[in-house]
């Protein structure tokens, strides 16, 4: 006797409603994976889009701490108004970084990470020391930081059982 069900996974004749089950929960799993897919790039969209805002209103700060710099910087050399020569050069420095304000201030996020990396393209061995020398200035840093109270307790007192 021949049966138009097929032997399901289990063993068992597969129907015709339990094949049409499957196609419906295939249907349902990819629907539900596409609008995922769909909610998932709205989600990044605007997480980027934070991310800029939060990295302007950074990007701002940043550039009225470097032009204050340089005001601080030129009222420091106006002390030195019986010296010219260092007198320009604090006058220079100063606007040196009220120029580095202006371009932070104008330049996009995606700007600066085009000009770093080509900066890193063109000089990597820079870079590379560089990233070392930061490093070893974070670790040393974390290391003198990282001594506890305990610690100092406990030097305390093995000084004082010395005495």
């Amino acid at each position: 006797m021949t049966s138009s069900a097929s032997p399901d996974p289990v063993g068992g004749p597969k129907s015709a409603e339990t094949k049409a089950d499957l196609g419906d929960l295939r249907h349902d799993v990819e629907d539900t994976a596409s609008l995922a897919a769909e909610r998932s790039k709205g989600l990044a969209a605007a997480a980027r889009q934070q991310a800029l805002a939060y990295v302007d209103d950074r990007k701002g700060e940043a550039a009225r701490s470097v032009s204050d710099l340089a005001k601080s910087l030129r009222d420091s050399g106006k002390t030195f108004d019986d010296r010219p020569n260092i007198r320009a050069f604090f006058d220079s420095a100063a606007e040196g970084l009220d120029d580095l304000a202006g371009s932070i201030e104008r330049r996009s996020l995606d700007d600066f990470y085009r000009e770093a990396e080509a900066y890193a393209r063109r000089s990597p061995v820079t870079v590379a020391v560089g990233a070392f020398a930061a490093g070893f200035l974070l670790s040393r840093f974390v290391k003198a930081s990282g001594e506890t109270e305990a610690d100092r307790s406990y030097n305390r007192s093995r000084t004082n059982y010395r005495a």
